[in-house]
C-alpha cells in the first residue's frame, strides 16, 4: 500500500485527506498539493480506527499532550486518566513517553481507549529494557532498536520521535560547548551516551534507510527530533543546535524521496525576539516540513507556571510558522505532572494555538465574534459554548441568564448599553 505522500503524488485524494479537509474547511485538491510538497502530514497508523489528523500549511495548528509513566513507582491507570483528560481538554494527539512499568502493555491501553493518533520515543522503550536487562540504558543494538520501532508501527503508533540529527559530527562540539544547561533532551542524551559507549554513530542515523522502510511500511510519520534544542535562554541558536538543524534538513529530503511523510521538532527555550527567527529557519533549512515545538518559552524563570510561558512562546512560534505545539504543564522542570495539571497544560497550548490561527487563518475569528455576541447578550450559557474551557464560566459565571455578572451589578457596562439602546428607540417613538 501506498503512503499518503505516494498518494498525493500521484494526484490521489485519499479518504483520510478527504476527512482532514472537511474538518479543516479547506479543499481536498489543496490538502493534496500541500501533502505531496512535504508542507502537510496526516497521522494515522494503517490499523488504527481513529480519525485521522493534519498538521502543516494552511490547517489549525494542533496540540499534543504528553503522558507516560515514571521510572519510580508507575501508576498505569493514573497515566490513563491522564491521557483521557487531556483528550476531554481538547488534545489533538498525545504522546506516550513511559519509563516504568509494562510498556507495552501501558502503549496499547492508551490506544485502546483513547481514540487519538499517538506518538512515542521508541528508544525509551529499549533502553528501559536494557537497563533491565543489563543494568545500563545502553546496552541495545542498532537491531534492537529497529525491531522496536517495528513492533510499535505494527501495533499502530502513528508517528515516532526518533533523533537522529545527533551523530558523531557533533561530539566534538559538544566537547567544547559552553552550554548552561547542556543536553537536555532524554533522547537526545541516550543516543549521545549509546555512541560514546559502542564507538559506533548513532544507528538511527547510519541505519536511516532501514528506519525509512519500516515508517513507510506502515505509513508512521516520522517526527525527527531535536535531540539538542536549548535547555536555557543562553544557550538558544548556539552551534550544537544549528548542526543538528542542518542535519534534520538533510534527512527530510531523504525522507521525502523515500514516500515517507516526516515533520520536524524544535526548541526548547528561546529568548522572545529571536522565536520569529528561529522558527522561518527551520521552515526554510527543512523545506516547509511541519514543524513541531516545545514551547518555546521565552523564560528560564517561570517554574510552576511554565504552562504560561510556553503559551506565549508557543503563540508567537505559530503566528510564524509553527504547526504542531507540544503542551508544557504547570510542573515542567518540577515533577510528574498532576491529571489536573495535564488538563491546564492542554487548555493553555489550545489558547496559544488559537490566538496564532485568528492571526492567520481565515475563518478562525469567527468563534470570537460568536463570543462577543454572547457577551453583549449577557449570554452566558453561549459565552460557555464557544470557550475553550467552558467549565469555569459555567463554574464561576455569578449571574442569571441574561443578567450582569457579580463583579458589576448594577454598574454593568454590558447591561447599561442594551438600557441605551432601548431609551434610544422609545423615544423615538414618542416623537
Amino acid at each position: 500500500m501506498s503512503t499518503q505522500l505516494e498518494a498525493a503524488w500521484r494526484g490521489t485524494v485519499t479518504p483520510e485527506m478527504e476527512a482532514v479537509a472537511r474538518v479543516e474547511g479547506v479543499s481536498p485538491g489543496e490538502l493534496r498539493e500541500r501533502i505531496a510538497r512535504g508542507e502537510a502530514v496526516i497521522l494515522k497508523n494503517r490499523v488504527r480506527e481513529i480519525a485521522p489528523v493534519g498538521i502543516g500549511k494552511g490547517l489549525r495548528t494542533k496540540v499534543n499532550a504528553n503522558v507516560g509513566t515514571p521510572p519510580e513507582a508507575p501508576d498505569p491507570d493514573l497515566e490513563l486518566r491522564k491521557a483521557v483528560a487531556a483528550w476531554r481538554a481538547g488534545a489533538d494527539t498525545l504522546m506516550d513517553l513511559s519509563l516504568g512499568g509494562d510498556l507495552r502493555a501501558i502503549r496499547r491501553r492508551i490506544m485502546a481507549e483513547v481514540p487519538l493518533p499517538l506518538g512515542t520515543v521508541p528508544v525509551y522503550q529499549v533502553a528501559m529494557e536494557a537497563l533491565g536487562r543489563e543494568g545500563t540504558v545502553v546496552a541495545y543494538t542498532a537491531d534492537e532498536l529497529l525491531a522496536a520501532i517495528e513492533d510499535q508501527a505494527r501495533e499502530g503508533v502513528d508517528f515516532m520521535t526518533v533523533h537522529c540529527g545527533v551523530t558523531r559530527r557533533v561530539l566534538p562540539l559538544l566537547e567544547r560547548s559552553r552550554r548552561l544547561t547542556g543536553v537536555v533532551s532524554r533522547g537526545g542524551a541516550l543516543h549521545i551516551d549509546w555512541m560514546v559507549q559502542h564507538g559506533e554513530e548513532n544507528p538511527l542515523y547510519a541505519r536511516f534507510d532501514d528506519l525509512l522502510e519500516i515508517a513507510r511500511s506502515h505509513d508512521v510519520v516520522l517526527s525527527l527530533g531535536d535531540g539538542l534544542r536549548p535547555g536555557s535562554l543562553a544557550d538558544a541558536g548556539d552551534p550544537l543546535q544549528m548542526a543538528e538543524l542542518l542535519a534534520l534538513g538533510e534527512l527530510v529530503e531523504r525522507a521525502r524521496e523515500a514516500g515517507v511523510q516526516v515533520m520536524v521538532e524544535g526548541p526548547g527555550h528561546v529568548p522572545l525576539p529571536e522565536i520569529e527567527a528561529q522558527v522561518r529557519a527551520a521552515k526554510s533549512i527543512c523545506r516547509g516540513a511541519p514543524f513541531y515545538v516545545l514551547g518555546p518559552l521565552p523564560t528560564d524563570i517561570a517554574a510552576g507556571y511554565d504552562h504560561i510561558a510556553a503559551a506565549v512562546g508557543g503563540a508567537l512560534a505559530a503566528w510564524a510558522g509553527a504547526d504542531f505545539l507540544c503542551y508544557v504543564t504547570p510542573a515542567e522542570h518540577l515533577g510528574v505532572p498532576t491529571e489536573e495539571e495535564v488538563r491546564i497544560g492542554v487548555i493553555a497550548a489550545r489558547i496559544a494555538a488559537h490566538i496564532a490561527d485568528v492571526a492567520v487563518l481565515p475563518g478562525a475569528r469567527l468563534r470570537d465574534e460568536r463570543m462577543s455576541r454572547a457577551r453583549g447578550r449577557l449570554d452566558w450559557e453561549g459565552m460557555a459554548r464557544e470557550a475553550l474551557d467552558p467549565g469555569p464560566v459555567r463554574e464561576r459565571a455569578q449571574a442569571p441568564e441574561g443578567g450582569p455578572c457579580a463583579l458589576c451589578g448594577e454598574l454593568c457596562p454590558m447591561s447599561a448599553r442594551r438600557t441605551y439602546r432601548e431609551l434610544i428607540e422609545g423615544g423615538k417613538g414618542t416623537r
